[in-house]
């Protein structure tokens, strides 16, 4: 792996160790303030992560330039109509992948929808709406250079689509420590992995998993109380149609 990669990998890690220090400087300097002690350290956990999340994407925009203004020739790249049909369509690969992935762990594994992390970082996308950025742009935009052009591109040039995948994707999945979801972020590893393969772009996986994430925070905030009530009239029709018969 060249070094700049590493680098960017570093970066990565240390972004996401930093609000052991960033928070307590927040907090320190009175920039945040709340009703009590918890939802102030909450709002500055909150701040110190677009903060780092900003300057690791532009750390490691700045480590790779050289990727970003390089035509290797020798690589054939899907062309620009590919690569829109490709990103929209990757989209729909996505999520399909995700639903056949938690479709197993419910049928198969017995594990309950829903996810914990994802919950949790939508209550603090409600407190701080500018969390957004992070959760739909700047973490996909990051997590594709990281998992797939770095880790998967990587591993490719040494072994085949299906272990470079899965090793990539396990790593990825593990990452978001929902170990009982494992499989579902696989699947979406898997799928990216595979976009980025099928157009040589990386823009494309970039692309879809933005459009996912981006999909899935407005579902549960925007739409979150007509989905509910939604799921309650289903459930009383369900109900009612169980009491006919």
């Amino acid at each position: 792996m060249e070094k700049r990669y590493w680098y960017v990998i570093l970066t990565y890690i240390l972004m996401q160790l930093s609000s052991i220090v960033g928070v307590p400087i927040l907090l320190y300097l009175n920039v945040v303030t709340g009703e009590n002690t918890r939802d102030t350290i909450t709002a500055a956990s909150t701040i110190w992560l677009i903060i780092s999340f900003i300057i690791g994407l532009l750390i490691t925009l700045l480590l790779l330039r050289k990727d970003l203004v390089a035509n290797d020739r020798s690589i054939k790249k899907s062309s620009l109509g590919e690569t829109i049909a490709w990103s929209l369509g990757g989209v729909f690969l996505a999520m399909l992948a995700q639903g056949i992935a938690a479709n197993i762990e419910i049928q198969v594994f017995g594990i309950e929808p829903g996810s914990e992390n994802t919950q949790q970082i939508m209550e603090l996308v409600r407190m701080t709406p500018l969390l957004i950025i992070v959760v739909s742009i700047i973490g996909p935009i990051l997590e594709e250079i990281i998992f797939r052009k770095i880790i998967f591109g990587t591993l490719y040039k040494r072994f085949n689509f299906f272990i470079s995948g899965l090793l990539s994707s396990v790593l990825f999945a593990a990452v978001h420590m929902e170990f009982e979801h494992i499989l579902l972020y696989s699947a979406m590893g898997f799928t990216f992995a595979f976009l980025y393969v099928k157009t040589k772009r990386i823009i494309v996986p970039i692309f879809a998993h933005v459009a996912m994430n981006t999909l899935v925070v407005v579902m549960q905030t925007v739409f979150a109380e007509d989905i509910e009530r939604i799921l309650k009239e289903a459930e009383q029709m369900q109900g009612f149609i169980g009491w006919l018969l």
